[in-house]
């Protein structure tokens, strides 16, 4: 079996210029199929159990969508500290941060 997929993509730069490219899955091997192989193969044969269905991804974003949607503040810090001084009252219920050498 092979299965051809052609595609135009953009070619990396700031202009816009697409390109030709060809996505390609050839089987040869026996039994043994490549990862997209066999979910391309599916897909054409329509056996979605590999697939996630409608209500599992449904269920995922629901949890998901509010943590993308609130924004994090970054604060920044210099390499090879602590981190920043904001960190100090998430850690601090829990005793604070505890430097190794401190225990050497």
């Amino acid at each position: 079996m092979a299965v051809a997929i052609g595609a135009r993509a953009k070619v990396p730069g700031e202009k816009m210029i697409g390109s030709e490219t060809e996505l390609f899955v050839c089987h040869q091997r026996g039994d043994e199929m490549e990862a997209y192989e066999r979910l391309i193969g599916d897909a054409m044969i329509g056996d979605a159990s590999l697939f996630a269905r409608q209500d599992g991804v449904e269920a995922t974003w629901r949890v998901v969508d509010p943590i993308v949607r609130t924004p994090t503040t970054v604060y920044e810090y210099e390499p090879g500290t602590w981190g920043p001084n904001e960190s100090q009252g998430l850690i601090a219920p829990f005793g604070g941060w505890q430097s190794p050498k401190e225990h050497e």
